[in-house]
This record gives C-alpha cells, structure tokens and sequence, in this order.
C-alpha cells in the first residue's frame, strides 16, 4: 500500500524479489498506488516490466490505506496474503516465516516483529524503540499484529473508514473463529518519526483509529489493556533503571497522545482513515 513512497518503493520491491523462499512461494506482489504524485507508480512500471509478478494498481484519488487494502483483496488471486506497508522492508526470510503456520487451519493471521530503524540517541528516536520494544513484549503475551502481516483470503473487506487497518483485519479473522499469531522472529524495518511534533501526531492519530474501532465494531485491541500495559511499564523499568525518566516521560507522552484522541474522537468526531503522512518516517536509509 503505497503514498508518494519514491523513497523506499525500490528497496521495498528489491527485498521481496530476494526473499529466501523454501516452503512458500510468491505468487505475485500488488502495488496498490493511491493517488500519489511522485514518482512510485513510474518505479513501479520499471520493476513490472521486468518482473511478471509485479502488478501496479494505481487508483487516481486516495481514499485511504483501508480503502487501498479492499482493492488489494478483491485483485489478488491466492488464498495466502500479505499486507505490507511501503515505507518497511522486510528481512530476507520474512515471509517464509509469516506463511509457515498457515499450515494450521486454526491460524487465520500472523504478524511480524517490526524493528525501527531509528538511532537511540534522541529522545525521539528512544521513545520509538521503546515503544516497538513494548509492542514486541506484549504481543508475545496478547498478540497486536501491524507493519506486516499475512492472512487467509477468507473474507472481502474490511471497514474503509478504518484508521488501523491492520486492527480491522484481526477483528474479523477473530470474529471468524480463527487465532492471530505473533510471529517474533520475522523481522520487518520501519522508521519512526523524527520529531516529537511527527510522534505526537501519529500516536495521537493511532489512538482515535483505536477508539473508531471499539466504538464502531467492539474490538478492542490488547494495547488498551491497562493492567498489561502497566505491567510492561514496570517491566521495562526494572530491567533498564538507567532510563527510568526516559521511559517515564515517553508514557508520558503516550497517555497525553491518547487523551488528545479521546478528545478529538467523542467532542471533535475527527477519524484520520486518510491521514496526513509524516516525511521524516520515510526515508529507512537513515
């Protein structure tokens, strides 16, 4: 799924296209391009043409990545799919092992680990990694899938005025009786922003996608559980004491994004399912 991606698109398609591959097969890789004004779709044609498994789907208006994923799932043609963001890049094995436990019946959604490229230096760039470490402690116990993720082609939609695509999937391969699986050792990079302005807007955009979705179809993700989330927080203070007032103000942070998207949600009625993007998050070679 892809926005004014000319930054990573090529790396993207050059990692898919390389992946080591035993057991599963790439049947074939859907760009679905909406309304971008650079130069992904031109990118995209260059690798088609040279690569059959290759497909451009490039929709005039952008209607939002949900939107965008409904296009996906009604032009692929296999029973397997993957959804991947297109400002990530996959590791080498990634999708063998997303696909691997599909061999389970019971198994309707998997979900790698997602690993930021952002140096620690900053607070910024701590505060995303700590909070894609959090992510990866409380997905092994309650899994929340994102970034990168495979599922049965056991349905046709998914809500389009959804902010968190990736939520909506998992709640209709849960409302159909099927298990989501944190898969923790297949690794997909992805940038954070680079500026608390950046950080503050995508978790606050995040929390409304959140509470849209408790409100308009009754799921609730594990990342509002209270009672887990302070037992990571406990969690990671003990195991870094050092950083207790980084962790502390990152929390901080979270619960004044989250309280903004309470806000926004319920007095504002605001739901950014086409969200503006966040430049510093999109470049993964720095």
């Amino acid at each position: 799924m892809a926005y004014n991606e000319e930054q990573n698109i090529a790396s993207l398609l050059d990692a898919l296209l390389r992946q080591n591959l035993r057991q599963a097969r790439i049947g074939e890789i859907i760009v679905v391009s909406s309304g971008s004004t650079d130069s992904t779709d031109d990118i995209v044609r260059a690798y088609a043409q040279n690569h059959k498994k290759i497909r451009l789907i490039a929709e005039p208006v952008r209607s939002g990545k949900s939107s965008a994923i409904n296009l996906f799932i009604q032009n692929a043609k296999h029973d397997i799919l993957i959804v991947e963001s297109a400002d990530t890049i996959p590791a080498k094995d990634t999708v063998e092992r997303l696909v691997r436990p599909f061999n389970n019946a019971r198994i309707g959604m998997t979900g790698g680990r997602p690993v930021p490229v952002n140096k620690t230096d900053t607070f910024v760039g701590y505060a995303v990694n700590l909070l894609w470490r959090l992510h990866h402690n409380m997905s092994i116990f309650s899994p929340k899938l994102g970034e990168m993720v495979a599922f049965r082609k056991s349905f046709k939609m998914i809500p389009e005025r959804s902010a968190v695509d990736e939520a909506s999937i998992e709640a209709v391969i849960k409302a159909m009786g099927m298990q989501c699986l944190y898969v923790s050792n297949a690794f997909v990079h992805n940038k954070g922003p680079e500026t608390l302005k950046d950080f503050v807007k995508q978790r606050k955009r995040i929390a409304i996608g959140h509470l849209w979705l408790k409100d308009q179809h009754n799921y609730s993700v594990s990342s509002n559980d209270v009672s887990l989330l302070a037992h990571l927080y406990l969690k990671e203070c003990l195991s870094n004491p050092k950083d207790i007032l980084k962790i502390t103000a990152t929390a901080k942070i979270e619960l004044y994004c989250r309280l903004r998207g309470f806000i926004d949600f319920y007095h504002k009625k605001e739901n950014p399912f086409i969200w503006d993007t966040i430049d510093s998050s999109k470049d993964l070679s720095r």
